[in-house]
């Protein structure tokens, strides 16, 4: 099954990185978000959000894992998926989403599968599951 929808980012909050460091060109960022989803893909997810990032060349990569609660398609429960990019300046590329196996509780137990994610020209995030519930 494919589930979309759009989402929005309603809190991006920077959190120091704790332990060893090695410097690099592109310095190592941590943070942790809280998003809104809407359509197919309802509810809300936090994130750990990792990332090497040029801000003003619009270039590097991010590694993220994110919890979700809501429903998909009308079922309701919680799943973890990871994802990531690398940008270039413009567009995505190199991108994976995954849903990890074992993480569904509630009417998305058993739910596997992968998804991407999209950013309009306008800004507009949308998401998408491809997804089976090992039913």
């Amino acid at each position: 099954m494919r589930a979309s929808g759009t989402f929005a980012v309603v809190d991006f909050t920077p959190t120091p990185a704790d332990g060893p460091a090695i410097e690099t060109a592109l310095p190592v960022g941590l943070a942790t978000m809280e998003k809104r989803y809407e359509g197919e893909v309802q509810g809300r997810s936090v994130t750990l959000f990792t990332s090497a990032y040029d801000q003003s060349a619009g270039t590097g990569t991010y590694v993220a894992m994110e919890s979700f609660e809501g429903t998909l398609h009308g079922r309701a429960g919680a799943f973890n998926f990871a994802h990531s990019a690398t940008t270039l300046g413009e567009g995505r590329q190199s991108e994976f989403l995954v849903i990890v196996p074992t993480s569904g509780t509630g009417d998305l137990a058993g739910i596997t599968g992968t998804g991407g994610i999209a950013i309009d020209s306008d800004g507009t995030h949308r998401i998408w599951f491809e997804y089976g519930l090992g039913e």
